[in-house]
């Protein structure tokens, strides 16, 4: 009986102690992620203050950067989307087709876990060594120049490791029940991924790459090397798409949001830093709403495909 009592004891210490630690545990998560939350909203809301005036400034969104009145930025807006479009065209199919045959056709040895490695690794380079070897290839030895492809090339070796990583993600989630009931049923393995894994995919996929989009938006480091840091002058009316001032020639510089706030900071003139945080706010809000945008395309196809 005392042995019993003994036992009932020790084991509510026991329970006490862990509940303890599990509060403490607790607690010190709740910090840190409060922390993180706070210092998020500070920086978010510190830029707001400080450039919102200058970015809801009329005009500020349709000048071009040379306008005597009110100095805008709508030629490095027009150059950050274009260049972010380019590189979508470029990396989403090659990164799609890389993730598709890492899931679906790679073997399981060397080579494979090699090409896995290898993606990773181009994943964690840095943006200066990224710009340097774009200068070196893209810009010297494919003798592009100084252009829009150069730097989007460039942003595309930023982008493929976070898409094949995402689609790969995406495809593996798909349950391995519909594999083999779309093979049971007669279809090649193509036929089973572009009508079976891709669409029940596609939510994770979208989302995906919306969300690398955000990531290259905001590059600038690579882009100085390879796209050019000059303010471009463009002619939205030019029907010569050879013309160093049409806005679609690909082989033309570039000057994106995110380099733009750098040239005006290493270079500082009057009335540039009231500029800057403009630009950075409108910098902020494009990578804000490209995540919103992931959460609600992600959310639409899920019950679109779902049927929910």
């Amino acid at each position: 009986m005392a042995s019993e009592n003994s036992r009932a004891l020790s084991l509510d210490e026991h329970v006490r102690r862990i509940n303890s630690q599990d509060k403490v545990a607790t607690g010190v998560l709740t910090v840190i992620v409060g922390l993180v939350m706070l210092l998020v909203v500070a920086i978010i809301a510190y830029i707001l203050v400080r450039g919102a005036g200058r970015a809801l400034t009329p005009g500020f969104l349709t000048n071009p950067y040379n306008d005597e009145a009110v100095p805008g930025i709508i030629y490095q807006l027009w150059d950050s989307f274009y260049m972010l479009i380019v590189t979508l065209v470029i990396s989403v199919p090659i990164s799609l087709g890389a993730a598709i045959f890492l899931v679906e056709y790679a073997p399981d040895n060397w080579v494979t876990s090699a090409a896995k490695t290898a993606i990773e690794t181009l994943s964690s380079l840095p943006s200066i060594v990224v710009g340097m070897f774009g200068s070196l290839f893209f810009v010297v030895t494919l003798g592009w120049g100084i252009s829009i492809l150069a730097g989007a090339c460039a942003l595309t070796m930023f982008n493929i490791p976070i898409l094949v990583r995402t689609i790969q993600q995406a495809l593996e989630d798909v349950p391995r029940s519909q594999r083999d009931a779309a093979l049971a049923m007669g279809l090649t393995r193509w036929e089973t991924t572009i009508n079976v894994l891709l669409p029940a995919a596609m939510p994770a996929i979208v989302t995906g790459i919306v969300l690398s989009a955000g990531r290259v938006f905001g590059e600038a480091a690579a882009l100085i090397f390879t796209a050019g840091s000059a303010p471009a002058r463009l002619n939205f009316a030019s029907v010569n798409f050879l013309s160093p001032t049409n806005p679609f020639n690909i082989f033309r510089p570039a000057c994106s949001l995110a380099v733009y706030i750098w040239r005006l900071t290493s270079e500082p003139t009057a009335g540039s830093t009231e500029i800057v945080w403009g630009t950075a706010t409108v910098l902020l809000a494009c990578v804000l709403l490209f995540n919103l945008l992931a959460r609600l395309l992600g959310k639409l196809l899920s019950r679109r495909l779902t049927a929910e």
